[in-house]
């Protein structure tokens, strides 16, 4: 069948280009993942970020963002460091060691999208890397990649969590692969009893208005609230303390992306080091980084959160 043609083509380009699992749903309404969505919006557990309440309807249709979609495509691209941070340094996430993710990704689903067009015809599709109104999480489960773990994160069997999702939402009909449907964290609770500033209300469901991640990266005040004093872990940038402790990151294998090697100073610099950085280095050390988008400022309000 030509479907299976243009699904076979598919899948043997992305993981060609680098990128380590590739599933695909069909294009529908996310109604299940809607009311979830909603309740959480409703719980005010996005904090300032406001942006997650815009799009509603976006989000849960990809037929919204592509007109006439009929095939979701999920892809994962591992990020797993090889190597670690110099003991004692302000930790940043995994995910920011090297180049920005959306640089990287984004030229990988250029690329997948120009030889589908190339090899099936001209097609109608978009690529997105978590800078538009998509669930990605949703789309990897729906596609058969994995199952959203109790930290919020999509895990997987063969890898644990450290990979990065990208979808390509377009109007081509492929094969759809079987939906996740099992839960594999069982009875461990490690995720939710390790986090440091207690985000994880319960299993699955996140207060992102307390995540780490969210105090040192999205929220643009000028300190951290005092209430997070003594409980920020040493985290400068991001936090990686609920897929750390993950059982299933015990299969976490180093990536091959040349763009994620680590920036030296990421691996070593200590707080005073970066406490004493001008915001002229900053921005020239880390141009290319995820850090930017903390900016300068940023960086200064997280290290006086670590102090306390």
């Amino acid at each position: 069948m030509i479907a299976d043609k243009h699904t076979t083509i598919v899948k043997q380009e992305a993981l060609r280009l680098g990128f380590d699992s590739c599933g695909i749903s069909k294009a529908v309404q996310l109604d299940d993942d809607a009311r979830r969505l909603e309740t959480w919006l409703n719980k005010g557990h996005q904090g300032k970020m406001q942006y997650m309440e815009n799009h509603f309807d976006l989000r849960i249709d990809p037929r919204k963002l592509v007109p006439g979609a009929k095939s979701v495509v999920t892809l994962m691209l591992n990020y797993y460091p090889t190597q670690q941070q110099v003991p004692n340094t302000p930790h940043i996430s995994k995910y920011a060691y090297g180049t920005d993710y959306h640089y990287v990704i984004k030229d990988k689903l250029n690329a997948l999208l120009d030889h589908i067009k190339q090899h099936i015809g001209e097609v109608n599709g978009r690529g997105f890397v978590d800078s538009a109104p998509v669930l990605e999480r949703s789309w990897a489960v729906h596609s058969g990649l994995g199952w959203v773990g109790k930290n919020g994160n999509v895990l997987t069997k063969h890898s644990g969590s450290f990979f990065f999702i990208a979808t390509l939402i377009t109007d081509l009909d492929l094969v759809a692969d079987v939906a996740f449907t099992t839960n594999h964290c069982g009875t461990c609770t490690r995720c939710v009893d390790s986090c440091p500033t207690e985000a994880i209300i319960t299993p699955g469901e996140v207060d992102g208005s307390k995540c780490i991640s969210y105090l040192t990266i999205e929220l643009k005040n000028t300190l951290i609230p005092s209430e997070f004093n003594g409980k920020m872990d040493n985290w400068m940038f991001g936090c990686d303390v609920c897929q750390d402790v993950c059982p299933w990151n015990r299969f976490s294998k180093p990536h091959h992306e040349p763009a994620f090697t680590p920036i030296p100073e990421i691996l070593n610099l200590s707080l005073k080091e970066w406490e004493d950085m001008s915001e002229e280095q900053f921005k020239k050390t880390f141009k290319n980084s995820p850090l930017k988008r903390t900016k300068w400022q940023g960086i200064q309000k997280n290290i006086k959160a670590i102090k306390g």
